[in-house]
């Protein structure tokens, strides 16, 4: 068990749980592995030292207060409120008013997870935020709630479903896990039903004067609201990819990079028209995702620097890559990029960029980075490249390398490497790398 942590949880338990068919008993009790979902929260908060627990109760209530009663068996102290009237995610949460004064997190009952608690909140004490939401890529953004983030992890817009024909956007989806401090409460109305995403967080970011901070993981966060997701679930656990996955234990990565090997190489690429993904490619991330390797691309983008593109252009960019790629269910975990160069004299150059940085390939900054947000195990992880200065990165690193004949193909000529293995795309070299993880 972690030290003594002093914050509080809020849980959210009041779903019926419908669609799975339940009758007698509430959806957060539902089983996974023969242990109610519920129970698995609850030593979850444990492990992190979370013992004051609250219960939001609704439907079917009694039958979770029965089960549990004041949590001294399962070594956490429980309390109870319950809801006369579905009031919503919010409106349940408003109860808390007057109860609560410091910063507490709030998960819902009806989702399975196992994510590192203490990074989350020492994520929250790095700021002021009113709140700090939990944000990850799922395999349909298309269909599901979605959060616009800037690089400071500022949220900037929610974006509800369904979305606008048409709109591009970052595949960051709201995973329900909260930490507020206790002004949350001035925007929720008292017995009148309401729901963060859709109400309570856009009227926040409406008025301005409060920051929602985003925290992004690839940690196991899922809904199990139906029989195909419980059975994935289910799968997942008794596999132990949902415990393996915490940021406690370390991740395997496969870095990529993006121009020559995601989309057609193009010279300083500044216009989003220019941006085509080259053959295959969502379906070599998507086999990336459903391996146990995180897909995490690594580019560098001078022309931030040299003047020729605006950062938020740049951004757009990706939103392109993270839609087109979302279509066909494949995601990024993380997409790291370099906008400094250190050649002079451009017309409309940004001067604070020309620099010599620790992140521009083939240094390494950006994969530290990785490796610090990720816990990544550099010696059984892998870079895909077009460049020699890819595989020099690689090299630097210490990870195993692969160069693939799309883009420069090697041919750029900057160093003199050898990569560990050559694959003709993306889509090959991933097949390549996931035979020889499976040969180990």
């Amino acid at each position: 068990m972690q030290n003594q942590n002093s914050m509080k949880a809020v849980i959210l338990a009041g779903g019926k749980g419908t669609r799975l068919g339940l009758t007698d008993i509430p959806k957060p009790m539902v089983s996974v592995s023969n242990k109610p979902l519920l129970l698995h929260q609850i030593e979850l908060l444990k492990r992190y030292g979370i013992t004051d627990i609250t219960l939001l109760l609704g439907h079917l209530g009694a039958k979770i207060e029965e089960y549990f009663g004041d949590g001294t068996k399962y070594g956490v102290k429980i309390s109870y409120l319950t809801e006369d009237k579905p009031l919503g995610t919010a409106g349940a949460i408003k109860e808390l008013d007057g109860i609560i004064e410091e910063r507490f997190l709030v998960l819902y009952g009806d989702v399975m997870m196992d994510f590192d608690i203490n990074s989350f909140i020492e994520f929250d004490k790095r700021s002021s935020a009113i709140a700090s939401i939990i944000v990850h890529p799922n395999d349909h953004p298309y269909d599901s709630d979605l959060v616009e983030v800037d690089p400071d992890n500022n949220v900037t817009r929610f974006l509800s479903k369904p979305h606008e024909e048409g709109m591009m956007y970052n595949n960051n989806v709201n995973a329900a896990v909260y930490i507020f401090g206790s002004d949350i409460f001035q925007y929720i109305e008292r017995y009148k039903s309401s729901d963060f995403g859709k109400d309570i967080f856009p009227l926040i970011m409406k008025e301005g004067l409060h920051k929602i901070k985003a925290y992004s993981t690839p940690e196991y966060i899922k809904d199990l609201g139906t029989p195909d997701r419980l059975e994935n679930v289910e799968a997942a656990y008794l596999s132990g990819k949902i415990a393996a996955y915490n940021k406690a234990n370390k991740r395997t990565a496969i870095f990529i990079d993006r121009d020559g090997v995601i989309n057609k190489e193009v010279d300083n690429l500044k216009n989003i028209a220019d941006f085509v993904l080259l053959p295959n490619v969502a379906e070599a991330i998507k086999k990336v995702n459903d391996s146990d390797f995180l897909a995490i691309v690594i580019t560098n983008q001078p022309v931030i620097a040299k003047g020729f593109i605006l950062e938020k252009d740049l951004l757009d960019i990706h939103k392109k890559l993270e839609t087109e790629i979302g279509r066909q269910n494949a995601f990024i975990d993380k997409l790291y990029y370099c906008p400094h160069h250190p050649d002079k004299g451009y017309v409309g150059e940004v001067k604070e960029l020309k620099i010599e940085c620790s992140c521009r390939k083939p240094n390494t900054g950006m994969l530290d980075l990785a490796v610090k947000e990720f816990n990544i195990d550099l010696s059984r992880s892998y870079f895909i490249g077009d460049s020699t200065t890819d595989i020099q990165t690689g090299i630097n690193a210490g990870v195993k390398t692969v160069l693939v004949k799309t883009g420069y193909a090697g041919k750029d000529n900057k160093y003199n490497v050898k990569p560990d293995y050559s694959a003709n795309n993306l889509d090959d070299a991933v097949d390549l790398i996931l035979k020889i993880n499976d040969n180990k």
